[in-house]
C-alpha cells in the first residue's frame, strides 16, 4: 500500500549521521564523502532542482524536477498522468529511484589538463518512492516544494484548489540511504608541474539574484514582499 504516514517537522532528526551502505560509499575519493545529517540537509535545502533517476521499460531515465524537504523525507510532485509517478502508486515495492542534488562552488584550474576539477557539494539518495495519499501530508509536501524555491512563498500565494490537487501527484522518498560528497580547495598539481608557466587556482561561483521583475499584469498596488527583498 502507498505510504501515507504524515511527517512531523518538529520531530528530532535522529542520529547525527546516516549509516553508510554499499551504495553510498564512493569508489573514488572516499575522503570526500560525508554522512553527517546536518551537512546533507544543508546541501538539500540550498537547492532548487534535483535529478530523479529510475528505470522505465528497461532503460534508465533521469528527470530534472523541483522538490521539497520536510524532516527526513523528500517530496516531488508532477502530473497524475506521469508514468513514473503512476508507478509509485502501484503498492509495494513502489518505484526504486536515485535522487541527486549538486552545487558547483568553483572551477578548479590546474596546470595540467588532467587535474582540472570543480569544487562542489552533492547529495545522493537511494530508496523507494511511493505515492502520498494522506490529504494533510500532501498539503505539507506541496507547501514545502513551493517554499524550496523561495522561503515563505507558500503563505503568500493561493493554495491549490480541488481540481488542481486532483491533477497533481506527490511522491515521497525517505532519507534512509544517503551520502554527501564535497570537494574544496585548490588544484592538486603534480610536483613536477608546479614550475609550468600556466595560471592555476580557483574561479569561485555563487548563485545571484537580480531585482524582482513584476508581471506585466500585476496590480501596481502590490509591492515586492519582504522575503523577496531579503534575497
Amino acid at each position: 500500500m502507498p505510504d501515507t504516514a504524515t511527517p512531523d517537522s518538529t520531530t528530532p532528526s535522529g542520529p547525527a549521521a546516516y549509516v553508510p551502505t554499499e551504495r553510498t560509499v564512493p569508489t573514488r575519493s572516499k575522503a570526500r564523502a560525508s554522512y553527517d545529517r546536518e551537512t546533507v540537509h544543508s546541501i538539500l535545502d540550498e537547492a532548487y532542482l534535483c535529478h530523479l533517476g529510475f528505470v522505465r521499460d528497461g532503460a534508465p531515465v533521469v528527470l530534472p524536477t523541483l522538490f521539497g524537504r520536510v524532516g527526513e523525507s523528500l517530496y516531488i510532485h508532477g502530473s497524475t498522468g506521469s508514468r513514473p509517478l503512476r508507478a509509485t502508486s502501484q503498492g509495494d515495492p513502489g518505484l526504486a529511484v536515485c535522487l541527486t542534488v549538486t552545487h558547483v562552488d568553483g572551477l578548479v584550474l590546474a596546470r595540467s589538463a588532467f587535474h582540472h576539477s570543480m569544487n562542489y557539494r552533492s547529495v545522493v539518495v537511494h530508496g523507494t518512492a511511493r505515492t502520498v495519499t494522506d490529504p494533510q501530508e500532501r498539503r505539507i509536501a506541496l507547501d514545502a516544494i513551493v517554499d524550496q524555491v523561495v522561503a515563505g512563498r507558500s503563505k503568500d500565494s493561493r493554495p491549490a484548489d480541488a481540481k488542481e490537487l486532483a491533477a497533481t501527484a506527490v511522491i515521497r522518498l525517505d532519507l534512509d540511504e544517503v551520502s554527501a560528497k564535497i570537494r574544496t580547495g585548490g588544484p592538486n598539481d603534480d610536483t613536477e608541474d608546479l614550475a609550468l608557466p600556466y595560471w592555476a587556482g580557483v574561479v569561485p561561483l555563487a548563485p545571484g539574484y537580480g531585482a524582482p521583475v513584476p508581471s506585466d499584469d500585476l496590480d501596481p498596488a502590490v509591492q515586492v514582499p519582504d522575503y523577496l527583498r531579503a534575497l
